[in-house]
């Protein structure tokens, strides 16, 4: 087994602590990644705390990872020691239904092997990026371009994926309205991407002092959601809108913005839910979807457009003696735009 150590949660009111595992010796086909920086999410939170229900205990989140390759197992082709890497959302999956054969793993039909707050096929815990490494299969991880800033790239195996999927899903590019709902992790990197594909792009945002943080993401325009002279004043314009937000909200204002045959994909998970009025949808043919990750594939690329174009998450960095009061900022807003944080501070003996 492999002596691992990292930050754990034993329970939902517990605080982030230091914890000592093991993870399984490298197969044939594994590589060992030694983490240098982990993204927190959001979804960390909310699995921590069992705020979705089912967490298991102890749990060491984290699943927006990024490090080099110190061992590999006698049938890897794709690393050598050496690389840098990275694991997002998912780890394995059955790669043998219809989704897992198209490439889009994040939906596997006999269900995805999740990175962390999962079960592996053997039936043992997975366990995430708060750690010093992992083990994953090669087919599961992805390759990084040491062109970018590796701290700022971790949170593309998440925030990132999250909305480059459903705008290139779309289709969003020149000629095209796009709406970005929310200025947060997620729509921080919507803005780029969105920006980046040649979209004319709105933000809509409850705070009036994130206009030059928009603007100067990409966005072209910046609405105050609270002002519903504003918002209706982009009535039967938008070809799409990607609503990033993870609070409850109204969903009607929003749909009504769209085109006839317009669509608007949910990526946030707002914890009650939402109340659609079914005109809103019929009267313009419009669409109201939603969309999880990416798969491996499409993960891939999108590393590979960001080293290209020079795309990276906006982030703060902190040392993992700060995750929980992290948390908290998260839950208060309080970072631009995503916490990342430093494995080198990670200590040399967990508990």
């Amino acid at each position: 087994m492999l002596n691992s150590r990292g930050y754990a949660a034993q329970h939902s009111q517990a605080r982030l602590e230091p914890f000592s595992f093991h993870r399984r010796e490298a197969g044939p086909k594994d590589i060992v990644i030694e983490i240098q920086y982990c993204g927190v999410c959001h979804s960390d939170i909310h699995q921590v705390r069992d705020e979705w229900g089912g967490s298991i205990y102890p749990m060491v989140p984290g699943h927006e990872i990024v490090g080099r390759v110190v061992q590999v197992g006698g049938q890897v082709g794709k690393f050598k020691p050496g690389d840098l890497a990275g694991v997002g959302c998912l780890v394995d999956s059955c790669r043998a239904c219809p989704s897992c054969e198209a490439g889009e793993e994040q939906y596997c039909e006999n269900g995805m092997v999740v990175t962390y707050n999962g079960l592996d096929k053997n039936g043992e815990p997975t366990y995430g990026g708060y750690s010093n490494n992992i083990v994953v299969d090669e087919a599961y991880a992805l390759s990084i371009s040491p062109k970018l800033d590796l701290a700022a790239v971790a949170p593309l195996l998440c925030a990132g994926i999250t909305t480059y999927s459903p705008l290139r899903h779309w289709r969003v590019g020149q000629g095209q309205k796009v709406g970005v709902v929310g200025l947060g992790g997620l729509g921080h990197m919507a803005l780029k991407f969105a920006h980046s594909f040649g979209a004319h792009v709105v933000l809509f945002t409850t705070s009036t002092n994130k206009k030059d943080d928009a603007l100067r993401l990409g966005a072209d325009e910046v609405v105050w959601s609270k002002d519903p002279g504003a918002v209706a004043a982009h009535a039967n314009s938008f070809d799409f809108i990607l609503d990033t937000v993870s609070a409850p909200h109204d969903l009607n204002a929003y749909l009504d913005l769209l085109k006839r045959d317009g669509t608007m994909t949910l990526v946030g998970v707002p914890d009650a839910p939402p109340v659609v009025q079914p005109f809103h949808l019929l009267m313009k043919r419009r669409s109201l979807a939603g969309s999880l990750i990416g798969g491996i594939a499409q993960t891939q690329e999108m590393l590979d457009y960001c080293a290209e174009h020079g795309i990276v998450s906006d982030i703060e960095l902190i040392p993992i003696q700060q995750v929980n009061e992290a948390y908290e900022r998260v839950l208060k807003s309080d970072v631009k735009f995503r916490f990342v944080i430093d494995m080198a501070s990670l200590p040399a003996e967990a508990g």
